[in-house]
């Protein structure tokens, strides 16, 4: 997750309605994934018309992208908050990652599924893990730079941040292990920085 999130990009401005029903279906696919909702289910189940939706998207797919997209850049801006004020750079790392693990710990194993099954959406979640483990490759670098932390292999580093991130957020770290997301995001920033530190 960057603060350059794709999410946003080209997007017109919402009105506040469209912006609550944005959160609350964010709400609703966290918590029950998406692929057996259909547009008039989420109607019904939101109080609003089918044309308000079609407000927001053209068609479910569309909205199931959108909705998706808006879960991560709301998230995106949440973790970077948490982070800011972070300036030594272990903490940093650390807080960095235990923030995406908050962010991420409403999706639900529906979501996750479906978010699978879904390749557009699968797409964005995609996008963002990669943003996500780019940052946090910079992290790392600004701390080799500050003396604070060995010379490491930066490809590696992305490489393997990407690849546990991912497998946190499909369930796959969950089902081998038993630790829940949380856990594992704190275990990640520790494997992290008791391998890079001086």
């Amino acid at each position: 997750m960057t603060t350059t999130e794709i999410a946003g990009s080209g997007e017109r401005r919402l009105t506040a309605r469209q912006a609550q029903l944005l959160d609350q279906l964010t709400e609703v696919f966290l918590a029950e994934g998406f692929a057996g909702f259909t547009l008039e289910d989420l109607a019904v189940r939101l109080h609003c018309s089918k044309t308000t939706l079609y407000a927001l998207a053209d068609s479910k797919e569309q909205l199931a992208v959108r909705v998706v997209r808006h879960f991560f850049r709301r998230a995106t801006a949440a973790v970077e908050a948490r982070t800011a004020g972070e300036t030594d750079p272990a903490r940093r790392v650390t807080a960095y990652l235990e923030a995406v693990a908050v962010e991420l710990t409403p999706a639900s194993r529906a979501f996750h599924r479906d978010l699978e099954a879904f390749p557009p959406g699968r797409a964005v979640y995609e996008h963002n893990t990669a943003a996500a483990a780019e940052r946090v490759t910079a992290m790392i670098a600004e701390g080799v730079a500050a003396g604070r932390f060995r010379e490491v292999h930066p490809g590696l580093v992305a490489d393997t941040v990407t690849t546990l991130m991912s497998r946190i957020g499909r369930g796959d770290t969950a089902r081998a292990t038993g630790l829940d997301d949380a856990t594992a995001y704190r275990e990640l920033a520790a494997l992290l920085l008791h391998g890079i530190s001086r």
